[in-house]
C-alpha cells in the first residue's frame, strides 16, 4: 500500500510539472493551448537523442531539455501565438490542436514511430525497501519527487514573492492599464510562455522513461493534462499540485487494484471534483 502511494505521487509530480505550464498559460494569459504536450514530447526526444547518439550526461540533458523548449515556446510565441490571444477560445483550441497534429507528423517523420528507449544512470536504477518491504522507493522515482518539489517550491516564489510575478498578475488583470504604468506586457508574457514550454520540456524529460515516448506523446497525455489543469484550477499553483498529485494516486491505485477500471476511476474522481468545485480546487480572489 505504502509503494502505491509513493509511485502515485512520483507519478503525480510528474504530471505536474508536464501540467503546470498549460495552467500558466490558461489561467494567467487565458490562451487554451492544447500543443502543450508538444513541448513536453520535444523535451523526452532532446533528451533520448543527446544520450543515444552523443552520450550527454543525463543530468546535463535536463536543462538542455529545458532549454530547447524554452526557446522554442519563445520562437512560436513571438510568431504565431501571439496573433491568437485575443481570438475566441474555439479558435484558440483549433489553432493549438493543429500545432499538435503536426507536432506528431514531423516527429514520426524525422524520428520514427517505433517508442524512444532512454537508459538512465546506474545510481538511478536501484531501489531501497524499508520497513521489511512495506515500502519500496524505485531511486529514479525518488529523483523525480525530489525535482519537482524544488521546482514548485520556486515556482511559488516567483509568482507570489517576485517583481517579475507583480507584473504578470497585473499583465493579466488588464494588460492596457499594465501597459500605461510602463510593463512591457508582451515580454512578460513572451518570458511566461517560453518559462511554461521549457517546464514541459523538462517534464517530457524526466517522464520519458517512465511514462514512455513516442510521437503520438502530445495527444495521448492530453487528457491528463486538462484535468490537472481542470481539476486543480487555473488560478494558482497550489490546485494543480493538488490535482495532480490526486490524480496521480488514483491512477496508480486503480490500475493496481482493478485494472479494468483504472480510467474509468480517474474520470469519476474528476467529474465528483467539478460537480463540488466548478472552477476548480482553488480560485484566486479578484482573479478573472
Amino acid at each position: 500500500m505504502l509503494t502505491l502511494l509513493f509511485d502515485g505521487i512520483a507519478y503525480g509530480m510528474l504530471l505536474f510539472i508536464l501540467a503546470v505550464g498549460l495552467s500558466v498559460t490558461m489561467g494567467l494569459m487565458n490562451f487554451i493551448n492544447l500543443a502543450h504536450g508538444a513541448f513536453a514530447m520535444v523535451g523526452g526526444y532532446i533528451t533520448v537523442v543527446l544520450m543515444q547518439r552523443f552520450d550527454v550526461p543525463f543530468l546535463l540533458c535536463l536543462p538542455l531539455a529545458f532549454a530547447g523548449a524554452a526557446l522554442l515556446g519563445a520562437v512560436l510565441e513571438g510568431t504565431v501565438y501571439r496573433p491568437m490571444y485575443r481570438k475566441p477560445h474555439l479558435d484558440q483550441v483549433l489553432f493549438s490542436i493543429g500545432l499538435a497534429f503536426m507536432a506528431v507528423a514531423a516527429v514520426d517523420y524525422f524520428m520514427g514511430s517505433q517508442q524512444q528507449i532512454m537508459q538512465l544512470p546506474e545510481w538511478l536504477r536501484g531501489r531501497t525497501e524499508l520497513w521489511d518491504g512495506a515500502l519500496g522507493m524505485g531511486h529514479y522515482r525518488l529523483f523525480i519527487i525530489a525535482v519537482c518539489a524544488v521546482l514548485t517550491v520556486a515556482l511559488q516564489y516567483v509568482l507570489t514573492r517576485t517583481r517579475f510575478g507583480s507584473r504578470l498578475r497585473a499583465s493579466v488583470d488588464d494588460s492596457r492599464v499594465a501597459a500605461g504604468l510602463g510593463i512591457p506586457v508582451n515580454q512578460v508574457f513572451a518570458l511566461t510562455f517560453a518559462v511554461g514550454s521549457g517546464l514541459a520540456g523538462l517534464g517530457g524529460a524526466l517522464g520519458a522513461e517512465v511514462l514512455g515516448l513516442d510521437p503520438t506523446f502530445p495527444l495521448k497525455f492530453m487528457v491528463y493534462f486538462l484535468i490537472v489543469v481542470a481539476v486543480g484550477g487555473t488560478s494558482s499553483i497550489t490546485g494543480p499540485l493538488l490535482a495532480a498529485l490526486l490524480l496521480g494516486v488514483a491512477d496508480v491505485a486503480g490500475k493496481y487494484y482493478v485494472p479494468k477500471l483504472g480510467a474509468f476511476i480517474v474520470y469519476a474522481l474528476m467529474i465528483a471534483i467539478l460537480i463540488w468545485r466548478p472552477q476548480g480546487l482553488f480560485v484566486r480572489k479578484g482573479g478573472k
